[in-house]
């Protein structure tokens, strides 16, 4: 193996990684944040179609020049949050960007005034391209503040929600477990005895799940100080804001409204039995009475364990994507080549696996801990999704139409997915290769539609236990968490007792501003095994319409994307289309029995 070969390279953001010089483009980012404060505030509402267009230029090439340094300072901690240079950075680049927001925060303020007051503009032939970016301000008047309260809400969250999202991160990565393994005891940090959890040696799944949740729940003070602030503060703002409901903002945000979200989650509880169906099956594939939580997503024992190298992995994901369209295989091959991918595992990384857009360069950076298993070809196929969004939208939007809501931002990713499954089954030479790769994909399934489905119950009534004036302890938050659990899994698998602290690892709960972040995954889900379905009616004539989709970004809703390719996703209906496959998946694994 290449020394590195698996660590990215940063340096291509920016024009030199001495700290001084990088202290010092954030300081003109925020001088310049200011001039542009300057130039055009109490002044935006007076604009004419022609210099409202001069100014939204003006500001995604502001966007874009800075994008770079703000990009290095987060990655580079996201990488190694113990690193003393990185947590300089990464603290000096939120400062900034706090001083660039309140600089900022006039901006969509007085364009909703400006499109309130002149409605008309939307429609003008001078702003076509930014047609959607303007209607989506025009839904968030209602909710605006004054200038001096945004202005106060962002230094109020600066050491706030902020700090608690980021103890939440630091404190989940910095922890080291103790575990035994072949006789032997070591000290492994949390994304290395994660990986334990896909393990053919069940014995040492139990252990891994045993250890790490044992220990998660001795600091539950933490993880509920942490979500009680992050709940109470959005239930306040709420209030502040004029949302309906606490998800209000996270539909606005996703731009989907609430019956296509209520459709959703009713086609999911209407089908959980379906998944059960297939723990059922999975067990009997196991040998196994019934699954255990740590059974859940592990591979089938009777496989045969499978290690990749990141060499082969890259070759079976460049692979998958070539077979679907070349383009999209070379951008995918690009990735590598250029070294825009952290599988590098160490002390210290941030957990789980993300994808960050590039659209100056238009790129892409991914994360994960790849631990070679195929959880982890699969993860990296994942985030090679979100890569290849970025690749097009970057080249056909501005970054004001790049702000992709997180039900379609999970639309390439989770169709790279099932471009590896496909790869994978073609590949397959025996009925029990079949059974590893169905029961993978199926897995996935059952925890992107349905555990996640549990997570977006859990979030509700968390936010109406803090509406009744319950207290969130760590024991309130596990309880409602098992009961939402429950409503999904029924007593289709055996719970560990320390299964009850499993809410603290997810980050989803406790990103600042971002509530609701579930039931994209739930919607992503669905959504492309509906899309899936139609790639295999219609072959490689789909793939065009796969590639507009995803080059459309955010100048487009996803109902109006959607009903470009004949769908209607506010209709139950159209989410049973995803169910369809999923049965079909489970109608494959049954004959292979």
């Amino acid at each position: 193996m290449v020394e590195n070969e698996m660590v990215w390279d940063l340096t291509q953001l920016l024009k030199s990684t001495d700290v001084v010089s990088i202290r010092q483009e954030l300081e003109s980012m925020v001088s310049e944040g200011e001039r542009i404060r300057e130039e055009y505030h109490g002044h935006l509402e007076r604009l004419d179609a022609e210099n409202l267009l001069k100014f939204l230029e003006r500001k995604d090439a502001y966007i874009l020049k800075f994008e770079g340094v703000r990009k290095y300072c987060r990655l580079m901690y996201s990488a190694d949050t113990t690193d003393n240079v990185a947590k300089q950075l990464n603290d000096a680049v939120l400062k900034a960007s706090t001083k660039v927001s309140q600089a900022l925060a006039f901006i969509d303020i007085e364009l909703g005034r400006l499109l309130a007051e002149k409605p008309q503009l939307v429609d003008s032939s001078l702003l076509a391209e930014y047609q959607h970016y303007l209607q989506r301000i025009l839904k968030r008047v209602p909710h605006m503040l004054s200038e001096p309260e945004e202005r106060l809400i962002i230094v109020k969250d600066r050491n706030g929600i902020d700090a608690w999202e980021k103890l939440q991160i630091d404190w989940l990565s910095t922890r080291t477990f103790e575990i035994e393994i072949d006789g032997e005891k070591r000290i492994v940090p949390y994304g290395r005895i994660i990986g334990f959890y896909e393990s053919q040696d069940r014995n040492l799944r139990r252990k891994a799940n045993q250890i790490v949740y044992e220990n998660l729940g001795r600091d539950k003070i933490i993880w509920a100080s942490a979500l009680r602030a992050v709940c109470e503060d959005h239930m306040q703002m709420c209030k502040l804001r004029k949302y309906e409901t606490p998800m209000t903002q996270s539909l606005i945000d996703n731009d989907v409204n609430q019956q296509t979200i209520d459709s959703l989650m009713k086609t999911i509880e209407k089908n959980v039995n379906l998944y059960r169906k297939y723990l059922s099956l999975k067990a009997k594939l196991m040998n196994l009475p019934k699954l255990a939580n740590y059974d859940v997503v592990a591979p089938l024992l009777k496989a045969g364990e499978k290690d990749f190298s990141w060499r082969e992995a890259q070759a079976l994901v460049v692979e998958a994507y070539q077979g679907f369209d070349e383009e999209i295989g070379s951008w995918v091959t690009e990735m590598f080549y250029k070294k825009h991918l952290d599988g590098k595992m160490r002390k210290g990384k941030e957990s789980g696996a993300f994808c960050a857009s590039w659209l100056a360069g238009k790129s892409a950076y991914v994360l994960q801990t790849f631990n070679g298993k195929m959880g982890d070809v699969y993860t990296l196929a994942h985030e090679l999704g979100h890569a290849i969004h970025a690749y097009l939208s970057s080249r056909a939007q501005k970054p004001s139409n790049c702000e992709i809501g997180s039900c379609i931002a999970e639309t390439g990713s989770t169709f790279g997915e099932l471009l590896l499954t496909e790869m994978l089954l073609a590949k397959a030479e025996t009925k029990e290769e079949k059974q590893v790769i169905l029961a993978h994909v199926l897995d996935g399934f059952g925890m992107a539609a349905f555990q996640v489905s549990a997570r977006v119950l859990f979030e509700r009534s968390m936010y109406d236990a803090t509406e009744r004036g319950e207290f969130l302890d760590g024991e309130k938050v596990a309880k409602l968490w098992v009961m939402a659990r429950d409503r999904i899994y029924g007593d289709s698998v055996d719970w560990m007792v320390v299964m009850e602290w499993e809410w603290t690892m997810k980050p989803h709960y406790y990103i600042a501003n971002y509530r609701f972040y579930n039931y994209p995954y739930v919607f992503a889900q669905l959504f492309v095994f509906a899309l899936y379905r139609i790639y295999k009616e219609e072959g490689k004539e789909f793939a065009p319409k796969l590639k507009r989709l995803l080059a459309a970004g955010s100048s487009r809703s996803p109902h109006d994307l959607a009903l470009e390719l004949g769908f209607d996703i506010v209709k139950e209906t159209f989410w049973e289309k995803g169910i369809q496959q999923a049965r079909e998946f489970i109608k494959m694994l049954e004959r292979t029995l």
